[in-house]
């Protein structure tokens, strides 16, 4: 690379910088910052078909969360095959025979809250590394603090204290029989949240999502007009950041121990399928926490308003719908043998490692580390883009991964019910979706560069297929 070297000004309020020996490349002295409309533009509201398609997932998202319970729980079975059993399921909603199923309880919602305080407690106390972000459109960087594992460890710790307590293991199962004002209560947190966020933002100044500021509520709302919100005189805690892995991410797992100890009152042990969906979707949250800092990376962090989207999705639909799974498994389990123990499991690493070696190579290579010599191919504006590895086998190889994994969780339930396989199904359209919005953003941010590299690397998830 040629050196570098100031050169005196040679004219008033301009300075000159020497490239090379023959190029020069006058700058202002003084920059003037952009304004605030400068550095928040509208948008246009054209995703997920506008602010029709946004509010109507925002009633149908937590609406599914609910039909999830009552048309699959141990009183009507899972997913009712007649127009009675149909029925059945619908006298259920708001007068369930337990408290599971019921859709209010002020018990639940003090559980919740203290769930809640005590993530950020964990965050507030416990200690973590502090990591900068992403450069943002004002010229700065947040700084992260990192303590999400430690979250998780200690949440285990005292979880396993309780469960080798006598009487721990019923104590447990209080999350099982509390699902419904579980949920309502998360829901309650969630809107909250967006709405308030969404308020406040118009007050403090902030900078906004440039996919959030359409000046549409109903659409700016479920997007998320503050790009990195924060409390009042707390501007080290990000809430979208927070939410991401912490709150939602570690009850999903805490959820499932619930389910398992369910069972195993039940049975007097736990199946096998049990213990694959357990230990897997158990790793995943742990190997989430473990590479925390690689969400900053992210479409959700780096370009995404924190809005109902992303704190309903944070905060109910991670912990009370991926979870589907164990819960069906608590009430009706499956036996699978070590034939087909030995194929899920096939399966499941298989995904974790796709999943695993191609977060690793990308990370790496944003780190400016290339330990595998990998390819790749510089833009007009700088920026390298991988065209070899993993990366060179589809352009979101990990999204592959997550594929495989999701149905790696579903099959222990086997095939009595398609309830039990939404997760996968949710999944493939999530994520097509998403290649679909990250392809026109660099096709919009790299131009004729990007067609360049959709040449080299054709396939878009499914490597050698899609």
């Amino acid at each position: 690379m040629s050196d570098i070297q100031p050169t005196p000004a040679q004219e008033e309020g301009t300075t000159t910088t020497v490239i090379t020996a023959t190029t020069h490349l006058t700058l202002p002295a003084h920059p003037v910052p952009l304004t605030y409309d400068e550095l928040n533009p509208r948008s246009k509201p054209v995703e997920f078909l506008g602010p029709i398609g946004t509010g109507c997932i925002s009633i149908l998202a937590p609406l599914f969360t609910y039909i999830f319970f009552y048309t699959c729980n141990d009183a009507v079975g899972c997913t009712p095959t007649t127009v009675s059993g149909w029925k059945y399921a619908w006298s259920l909603v708001g007068n369930f025979p337990s408290e599971a199923g019921y859709l209010w309880e002020w018990k639940s919602f003090a559980v919740y809250s203290g769930w809640y305080a005590y993530c950020i407690a964990c965050w507030k106390f416990l200690p973590g590394d502090k990591i900068q972000g992403n450069l943002l459109r004002d010229g700065t960087r947040k700084t992260y603090k990192m303590n999400g594992l430690y979250t998780l460890l200690l949440t285990l710790g005292l979880s396993l204290g309780v469960l080798l307590n006598p009487g721990g293991i019923e104590l447990f199962t209080w999350l099982y029989d509390h699902w419904v004002p579980l949920v309502s209560s998360s829901l309650v947190m969630a809107t909250f949240q967006a709405l308030w966020v969404y308020g406040y933002s118009y007050f403090n100044g902030e900078l906004l999502a440039l996919g959030g500021n359409s000046g549409n509520f109903f659409y700016d709302f479920f997007m998320g007009r503050p790009l990195n919100p924060h409390p009042p005189l707390f501007p080290s805690f990000d809430i979208k950041t927070f939410n991401e892995v912490r709150p939602g991410m570690i009850l999903w797992l805490l959820l499932n121990i619930s389910c398992a100890c369910e069972q195993y009152l039940r049975l007097g042990t736990i199946t096998d399928s049990m213990w694959v969906v357990i230990l897997f979707e158990g790793w995943y949250t742990i190997d989430c926490l473990i590479q925390e800092h690689t969400i900053l990376n992210q479409m959700d962090i780096t370009t995404d308003g924190f809005g109902y989207m992303l704190s309903m999705g944070d905060l109910t639909w991670v912990p009370f719908t991926y979870g589907l799974q164990a819960r069906f498994l608590a009430f009706k389990p499956v036996h699978m043998g070590p034939v087909w123990t030995t194929v899920v499991v096939a399966i499941e690493l298989a995904g974790n490692y796709v999943f695993r070696q191609a977060n690793n190579e990308k990370g790496n290579f944003r780190a400016g580390k290339n330990p595998k010599k990998l390819e790749y191919m510089t833009t007009e504006r700088g920026t390298k883009l991988l065209t070899s590895g993993w990366w060179g086998r589809s352009r979101h190889p990990n999204y592959f991964g997550d594929w495989l994994m999701a149905l790696g969780w579903c099959l222990p339930t086997g095939f009595s019910t398609p309830l039990t396989y939404y997760y996968i199904i949710y999944f493939v359209i999530l994520l097509v979706h998403r290649q679909m919005r990250d392809d026109e953003a660099c096709r919009h941010k790299y131009g004729k560069d990007w067609d360049r590299y959709c040449e080299k690397v054709p396939y878009k998830i499914i490597p050698y297929v899609y």
